[in-house]
């Protein structure tokens, strides 16, 4: 189904060409016909797949459809997002396809001085999107007023759930309108997931687009393994080997984001590095730079794995394994995307061969083993084995000689007993 045949503003629809956009995705195509019936939603979608369109641009053509002047400090739309990188993105996204609008966007996040947010806010915000900290601060200096809002959408709601942001959430709704349209959208489904969705939405349709946690059919899969202290070796070795031109790599640890950025460094490669301590304008400039293709290797912790939207990116890898399986699905989901084709590559010692069959199990597919030469790492089964041998042998061996012992004394014994 075309975008064209939705009946949208002819503002909104020279956007969408702008965009590029033709056809609409599953998400896009379900999501916005369903949001303009003003149901309240649920809605499963892997990142990727096109879901900041499905619910920004329903918003907008309902806000066209019913105009109202622009009050100072009171939106009538809310998005929630969990981290400031996303949401400065749906803010740039978004401000894309209201363009040729009159309507304001307006996005507010930490990392950056209240001062400037509150005089935006102050001019009037047909739109917000916001993280629920910094909302918060807001609301408690009265800087807005959120008794006019008519739509809440909640993004990535599975991840405000696993950063602890549920009260927050909540306390943020209890500010808002009682009547107002809700949109929930969320990468995976859960327990958590479900029940905050039944607390805050009313009459609720449930749209699931694809099968839920599993990775683009368009993106490969494959495992080197490799001992710990030997990863920056074998990256260096592989950039060079197959020459890339553009990799995103996650690490677990801002010490192992360093630590690689420092051996990169060394090497003449032309890299950043993007995790909490660095400040938010580092951040914004450092990704600017990586998707203008002025950065080869562009190194992350998982605070980039969401929202992070690089046309183009053939590699992503996942220097160590992420601690959920779930953030990996979320971490390759930076290549592969629109029908592109793309390659996800972990390194994985020893001590993580346990977390690669769970993330096996999640995606319902094997990930390929490749074994580079020079690199080669006994496997954990093995080394399992080995380690039993060795523990069984020991016991043995004391056994053995405790029964030496016990012989020598009952000697001396039988000598004392003779005398």
């Amino acid at each position: 189904m075309k975008f064209t045949n939705l009946g949208l503003a002819p503002e909104l629809q020279r956007a969408i060409s702008d965009s590029g956009y033709v056809e609409m995705t599953p998400v896009q195509q379900k999501g916005i016909v369903a949001a303009r019936r003003k149901k309240d939603l649920l809605v499963n979608a892997q990142t990727g797949t096109g879901k900041t369109a499905a619910f920004a641009l329903p918003i907008l053509q309902m806000m066209l459809d019913a105009p109202k002047p622009n009050v100072s400090a009171s939106p009538r739309a809310l998005i929630l997002s969990p981290t400031r990188e996303l949401a400065e993105q749906l803010g740039t996204t978004i401000q894309g396809y209201a363009k040729y609008t009159e309507l304001s966007v307006q996005a507010v996040y930490g990392g950056v001085k209240m001062g400037g947010q509150k005089s935006k806010l102050t001019e009037g915000v047909d739109v917000l999107i916001a993280t629920p900290g910094r909302l918060l601060e807001h609301l408690s200096l009265n800087n807005l007023n959120l008794t006019n809002i008519e739509w809440v959408v909640l993004d990535e709601a599975d991840r405000m759930l696993d950063m602890g942001f549920l009260t927050d959430v909540q306390t943020i709704l209890q500010h808002a309108s009682q009547k107002h349209q809700t949109l929930l959208y969320s990468a995976t489904s859960s327990p958590a997931v479900n029940e905050l969705s039944h607390k805050i939405l009313h009459n609720h349709s449930v749209i699931k687009i694809d099968k839920l946690n599993t990775t683009a059919a368009t993106v490969t899969h494959s495992m080197y393994p490799v001992e710990e202290s030997r990863k920056i070796e074998l990256f260096k070795r592989l950039l060079k080997q197959h020459n890339w031109f553009q990799v995103m790599v996650f690490t677990s640890t801002k010490q192992q984001a360093d630590a690689l950025m420092a051996a990169l460094k060394k090497a003449k490669v032309n890299a950043a590095v993007c995790h909490g301590d660095k400040s938010q304008g580092y951040r914004k400039r450092v990704i600017a730079d990586f998707k203008s293709a002025k950065l080869q290797v562009l190194i992350s912790t998982d605070v980039a794995a969401r929202g992070l939207d690089i046309q183009g990116l053939d590699h992503v890898i996942n220097f160590n394994l992420p601690y959920l399986p779930e953030d990996y699905v979320h971490r390759i989901g930076r290549t592969g995307r629109a029908g592109n084709t793309g390659e996800a590559i972990s390194f994985v010692s020893r001590e993580e061969e346990n977390t690669v069959a769970k993330i096996e199990r999640l995606i319902n597919s094997k990930i390929k083993r490749v074994n580079q030469p020079g690199f080669e790492v006994s496997n954990r089964v093995s080394l399992l084995k080995s380690a039993q041998r060795r523990a069984g042998a020991g016991r043995s061996n004391k056994a053995t000689a405790t029964q030496i012992s016990i012989q020598k004394v009952q000697k001396q014994k039988n000598k004392k007993a003779k005398r």
